[in-house]
């Protein structure tokens, strides 16, 4: 036989069984797409941390759609326990509205405008449930939240959506809670505060992207340093763009491994790589 021929028929061997280990990951699997309200990347994280069950069920939100697709093992739960999961994290669903007190404990770029639904409300107290779908918020919750929102809006070349985050971005620097802080995290803090005010006060203050852009550069260095020590409970990505601030290349945080370029927005959305993972 051909050399060439077997080597196809090994490789085309190897992606079947790919295929069929990934397909086997979750047994008695039942997909369903199913509507769950929220706004953001952060959103999409908690989502699909409270809906996530290794070997059970695996979950895909879309922040446009607001749809949540999600792969089942039918004999081992149902779509009521997962979009329960769910509403106790905080989130609107098409079965459950999530409880007052989970929904206010939100970031404020994650508390999307609620529906009148009427539909059964979670109000039942499961610290069990609870413990495994909200985390304690640090100091500079609000901090993060509004640059991630920054981040999203230059992704998309909005720069009148940039603007409004860079102004919540601002205030959130400004009114930063240092009494909760630890000395090392102070320390870090005090260093960057200034600068990172001074970068945000320059994107809200212009709607062009190209301007906004310049400043984001800067912002994204000093947020870097200040997001190693203020640790989040989910995983941060580091990314880079060669081709971005003019050739020079750039760097940015996200929330997502995939890459979402706010430097070449959606003329090249996807250009970069992730260069350094941040967990706590």
């Amino acid at each position: 036989m051909n050399f060439k021929i077997k080597i196809v028929m090994m490789v085309t061997a190897l992606l079947s069984l790919t295929v069929l280990s990934c397909k086997a990951a979750i047994k008695n699997a039942k997909t369903e797409s199913i509507k769950v309200y929220g706004n953001c990347d952060m959103c999409k994280n908690r989502i699909e941390q409270a809906a996530n069950k290794k070997g059970i069920a695996k979950a895909d939100w879309d922040a446009d759609s607001k749809l949540l697709s999600l792969t089942y093992d039918s004999k081992q739960t149902t779509t009521e326990e997962v979009l329960k999961r769910i509403a106790y994290a905080g989130y609107d669903n098409a079965l459950f509205l999530a409880p007052d007190e989970a929904y206010t404990k939100l970031p404020g770029c994650c508390q999307y405008k609620r529906k009148n639904i009427t539909k059964t409300v979670v109000t039942e107290t499961k610290k069990d449930v609870l413990s495994d779908t909200t985390k304690k918020e640090g100091p500079l919750a609000k901090v993060f939240s509004y640059y991630f929102a920054l981040k999203d809006a230059l992704a998309k070349d909005d720069g009148n959506a940039a603007a409004v985050q860079a102004k919540a971005l601002y205030k959130a620097i400004e009114v930063a809670p240092m009494d909760k802080m630890t000395p090392a995290e102070h320390a870090v803090w005090m260093n960057r505060q200034q600068k990172l005010s001074y970068d945000a006060e320059h994107i809200k203050g212009v709607t062009e992207t190209e301007h906004q852009r310049e400043h984001f550069v800067s912002l994204s260095k000093n947020m870097y340093e200040v997001i190693k020590v203020f640790k989040m409970d989910l995983p941060v990505y580091y990314d880079y763009c060669p081709m971005a601030n003019d050739g020079k290349g750039a760097n940015w945080l996200s929330l997502q491994e995939t890459i979402n370029n706010p430097y070449m927005g959606k003329k090249m959305q996807t250009c970069g790589k992730v260069q350094e993972t941040i967990t706590k």
